[in-house]
């Protein structure tokens, strides 16, 4: 078993990977890191003001340039942005540096989740509740091959952050 003392929580976006995040470190004692604010900071602007200023392709190189910054991290928790694993060789350096951990949730819920929060969203932000459905589905199957690399999967319902960190705190020792 791997000693780890990073722990990279990928999924798609809605999926909890931030508040997941904030809890699973606070319980290790571990640091938390969310990479899309880590960006923001670092950009004095927001994703989606990056997004519509900037474009998606400088923003996944920032992504990836700032996940890279991270490496000599220790005892942290980094929530990563939906996108994140699908660029530049971001998920084989995350599956090298630590452990993966994908929250894996189905469209419909996804779909229910994201209804609320689409204009913060650049890559929802012109698609209608209506089309919400057929539109994540697609572009979930597109990520999927990134995200069931993770080396664990867990099938995460709402609020579900004691089978996470059963699953982890084992993993660990």
């Amino acid at each position: 078993m791997q000693i780890t003392d990073k722990i990279f929580l990928i999924g798609f976006m809605g999926s909890g990977k931030t508040t997941a995040g904030r809890k699973l470190a606070s319980r290790l004692n571990w640091s938390f890191i969310d990479l899309d604010e880590l960006i923001e900071r670092d950009n004095g602007m927001s994703v989606a003001e990056i997004f519509a200023e900037r474009g998606e392709e400088w923003f996944r190189t920032a992504e990836s340039k700032a996940l890279r910054e991270l490496e000599n991290s220790r005892n942290t928790v980094i929530s990563t942005g939906g996108g994140t694993p699908c660029f530049f060789g971001n998920m084989e350096f995350m599956l090298k540096n630590g452990l993966t951990v994908y929250l894996k949730m189905t469209p419909e819920k996804l779909s229910r989740r994201l209804a609320r929060s689409t204009a913060g969203r650049p890559l929802l932000k012109d698609i209608g509740n209506k089309e919400l459905p057929v539109h994540i589905s697609a572009l979930l199957a597109e990520r999927e091959l990134w995200y069931s690399k993770a080396e664990i999967v867990l099938e995460i319902e709402s609020g579900n952050i004691s089978a996470l960190l059963s699953l982890i705190k084992n993993r660990l020792g």
